[in-house]
């Protein structure tokens, strides 16, 4: 089921976490955060709306990055009921399409609760305070990839946020599937 993520709370602080990675480390959120901000992105391994933008992902993550931007995905699906978003699973995944950032397993998914994860992919953009500057989408691609020459909303924002620490007024929530919560 498609899901939207609310817009963004301008200046909400970053929760901490503490979550193993496909590359056998556990990072917190200070491991991560980078010069100029940090990005926190909740994706999985199944869903069509990360799968059609992937390569874009891990485009925009390398490029962030180079403008002194941490990145990190967490995926947060129960993997007893959806098994390909599984550690392992996570782990081929990160391997196959050499993932440049952490992918962090979320499987109590505290995580998402605390930062309020609606579906998958949803982005939490981070000025260099950890302070909350944009939660909008990776560009105007849905269930499948959008033309090549799309604008890069995320990119764009989060050099916004690295050059003056401040997001965009104007974000267009990103859109995916609902995050796979466990049965209480």
């Amino acid at each position: 089921m498609a899901a939207t993520p609310p817009i963004c709370d301008f200046n909400w602080p970053a929760p901490d976490f503490s979550l193993p990675a496909t590359d056998g480390r556990t990072y917190r959120l200070g491991d991560i955060a980078g010069e100029n901000g940090t990005l926190v992105m909740f994706i999985c391994n199944h869903c069509p709306y990360v799968l059609a933008i992937l390569d874009r992902i891990i485009r925009d993550a390398r490029d962030l990055q180079g403008l002194g931007v941490g990145v990190a995905a967490i995926c947060s699906n129960d993997a007893a009921y959806y098994p390909a978003d599984n550690f392992e699973n996570m782990q081929a995944m990160a391997r196959k399409h050499e993932f440049p950032l952490p992918y962090l397993h979320d499987a109590e998914q505290t995580v998402a609760r605390d930062y309020g994860a609606v579906c998958t992919p949803d982005f939490f953009g981070f000025n260099a305070d950890l302070s909350l500057q944009y939660r909008g989408r990776l560009d105007a691609s849905r269930a499948s990839a959008g033309a090549t020459n799309l604008r890069r909303d995320l990119f764009e924002a989060m050099r916004q946020v690295a050059e003056t620490g401040k997001g965009p007024e104007d974000q267009v929530p990103s859109m995916g599937c609902s995050i796979k919560w466990a049965a209480a």
